[in-house]
């Protein structure tokens, strides 16, 4: 489906009050759906510039995302980037992975939204985005221990990708 016809899709949903209805039919789309997602619930309304979702649930159970009511008045690619960071979120919280370290499962959620390995069809974001989601992504990398931590030599590869990426940006 064109992305236009997506965004009218989403902006009729978004007029009818139907925000978790257009969420679900964005994971549809876009092929991010898991298993261990237990659906959405509503937060506070997001502004310009804090938009917060938040996967809730005890690692191992089904996992809630929680969207702002107004998800759906921001750019649609960005929100795209965010459910796709959620998402992995509930991946990682299922019972077949239960990844216990934050800042690692911070760390794969914000490569994700840059290099779109598990969710090939989510958009890539703007620039600006994509640097604020790089900055991100190397703050959980560095609050790894910096002596022979087994995560910083996990994804040391994918930690150039990220410094290659932002060289290219700039």
């Amino acid at each position: 489906m064109p992305f236009e016809d997506i965004k009218f899709t989403i902006k009729t949903f978004h007029k009818h009050g139907l925000t978790k209805e257009a969420a679900l039919w964005l994971l549809k789309i876009y092929q991010i759906e898991h298993p261990n997602f237990a659906g959405f619930e509503f937060r506070e309304a997001a502004k310009p510039d804090f938009i917060l979702m938040t996967t809730e649930g005890e690692i191992g159970n089904p996992q809630i995302i929680r969207i702002p009511e107004n998800t759906f008045e921001f750019p649609l690619i960005l929100m795209l980037n965010l459910l796709a960071h959620e998402m992995m979120h509930v991946k990682q919280k299922s019972k077949e992975i239960a990844l216990q370290d934050k800042n690692e499962r911070e760390w794969q959620a914000y490569y994700e939204m840059l290099f779109h390995k598990e969710f090939p069809l989510v958009p890539i974001a703007t620039v600006y985005h994509q640097k604020f989601f790089a900055e991100k992504a190397m703050i959980y990398y560095n609050r790894s221990e910096k002596e022979a931590n087994p995560l910083r030599l996990k994804y040391e590869a994918q930690k150039k990708e990220i410094e290659e990426l932002i060289v290219k940006l700039e």
